[in-house]
């Protein structure tokens, strides 16, 4: 198992790692060039802007079992498809149960922004959602490994 981060805006890059090492499992960081990553503990690999780039590059990489971190519902899709895990920076799994919902609720919201309406912000994240997360990533890890 490896796991690999969507890291552009990823609040969740240092407890992933910090997990990771314990276990001795690589982690690859995929960004784009607006976020150029160094961390020790991780292979990063950036590419180039674009839509969907760093999702298209990483699922270059990912193989059945491995762990991927994102928001982004398409690419955890594409990463449950190959019989990868995917996991939320919130601490939610993406499961074959949950993502179509995910995908719709996605879709929704997008036709409301194409429609003029107002959708609200991201709160600012707290300290209980990065405990949430590493229990939920520590959870996974340790029942699959």
């Amino acid at each position: 198992m490896k796991i690999l981060i969507d890291a552009d805006g990823c609040p969740v890059v240092d407890i992933t790692i910090a997990e990771a090492i314990k276990r001795k499992l690589e982690v690859l960081l995929f960004s784009d060039t607006a976020h150029v990553f160094n961390r020790e503990g991780a292979k990063c690999i950036t590419v180039d802007k674009g839509a969907d780039s760093v999702d298209f590059m990483l699922m270059k990489y990912i193989g059945a079992r491995d762990m991927v971190i994102t928001q982004d519902y398409g690419l955890a899709a594409m990463c449950l498809s190959v019989g990868g895990y995917a996991l939320r920076q919130d601490g939610t799994e993406y499961t074959g149960e949950n993502i179509d919902l995910l995908l719709e609720e996605r879709y929704q919201a997008k036709k409301a922004r194409m429609a003029g309406q107002h959708q609200k912000g991201h709160k600012k994240r707290e300290p209980k959602e990065d405990e949430a997360y590493r229990a939920a990533l520590i959870k996974i890890l340790d029942n699959r490994l």
